[in-house]
């Protein structure tokens, strides 16, 4: 694995080298992907660069251990050196495997009701809340492309975008079922409902990423509407896009655009379907991989919210954490990040097997 390591440094220093040449910005699709790549390598270069310097230390204690007068100092070299590697070995392990090409990407995410009638579609919407307050915490940037609202203010189905840095590689273990157990509004008994949501975390497919035939699509207008007859729009902006040979369809009502609503429209389109292309080429793997966070499916049940008690648990990675209140307020890194460190561990076991 180690062997890499000199490669990795050069092709860093090429791109040190090509970043500050004149001229690079004339072409700005090529600046944007030698910058990304710089940005991704900078991690591995920096620590590749460390632990070639703290081998090149032992190497020189151990030299001296020869010499009577510089044996304890070389000793006492030798050790903090030795420590250092093992350090930056476990960090160079971590920053070696094989990256998701899809973690820097922005994404779609679908939200659904399912079981629980009302009570569901308010937990959709504050879910859609929840992860919402923790984009604002991130610097990210949240996009709305379609809600079907309820009378009481649910929703059946809310689509939306988030942007920023590093987006789905935090988001995408959020797909999946969300599991709510709280006492309705409408409950006049006062007895505790367990209802459902499904979450699902797309990576945004660029133009670049699937192509669409044209031809392959049936494109309709119509009035959009809110519910109980709220922002009804008079003119046919609201776009229906009918993906012919999938039978997949799409809409957006979000904007009083029909050029707008298109766009987004398609956007969620060709998500979907390179969504649907990659689960078919991966489908070998994925049946192989016994990650800790599990597969990612939407059908697989992935967290329960407990009102009662105050309390949600993930269930991958059997965390549970009595602060409900603050995690639907956005406070999500806890539980991200420690879903991140067990997918991490689960490819370091595989990666060693």
């Amino acid at each position: 694995m180690f062997d890499q390591l000199d490669t990795i440094i050069n092709r860093f220093d090429e791109l040190e080298a090509r970043l500050a040449a004149p001229g690079l910005y004339d072409d700005p699709a090529v600046a944007a992907e030698l910058l990304r790549e710089h940005g991704d390598l900078a991690p591995l270069a920096q620590t590749a660069r460390a632990y070639q310097a703290a081998r090149q230390r032992r190497e020189e204690a151990e030299e001296m251990l020869s010499d009577p007068d510089l044996r304890e100092l070389a000793q006492e070299e030798r050790r903090q050196a030795s420590e250092e590697l093992d350090r930056l070995g476990e960090e160079l392990k971590i920053l070696l495997l094989p990256r998701d090409p899809n973690d820097g990407k922005n994404i779609i995410v679908e939200i659904r009701g399912g079981a629980g009638g009302e009570e569901s579609a308010l937990f959709a919407h504050s879910l859609y809340r929840m992860y919402t307050m923790y984009a604002e915490k991130r610097g990210w940037t949240v996009e709305p492309i379609s809600m079907n609202e309820t009378e009481l203010g649910g929703c059946k189905e809310v689509i939306f975008q988030i942007s920023g840095e590093q987006v789905y590689s935090r988001m995408k273990f959020e797909s999946g079922v969300h599991r709510v157990q709280r006492v309705p509004e409408t409950e006049s008994q006062g007895r505790v409902h367990t209802s459902t949501v499904t979450v699902a975390v797309l990576p945004e497919a660029e133009e670049v990423d699937f192509s669409i035939n044209p031809a392959d699509l049936k494109i309709d207008t119509f009035r959009s509407s809110g519910a109980g007859g709220q922002h009804i729009n008079k003119t046919e902006s609201a776009i229906r896009i009918t993906h012919l040979p999938t039978g997949m369809v799409v809409e957006c009502q979000d904007e009083r655009s029909q050029h707008k609503n298109k766009d987004k429209a398609m956007r969620v389109l060709r998500t979907r379907l390179y969504e649907a292309e990659l689960e078919k080429q991966n489908a070998a793997i994925a049946a192989d991989r016994k990650s800790q966070v599990g597969t990612g499916d939407r059908a697989e049940r992935v967290r329960t919210y407990n009102f009662p008690e105050n309390r949600v648990s993930d269930h991958r990675i059997k965390l549970t954490l009595y602060k409900l209140s603050q995690f639907m307020d956005g406070d999500l890194d806890e539980v991200i990040d420690a879903l991140i460190a067990a997918d991490t561990a689960a490819k370091l076991q595989a990666q060693d097997a």
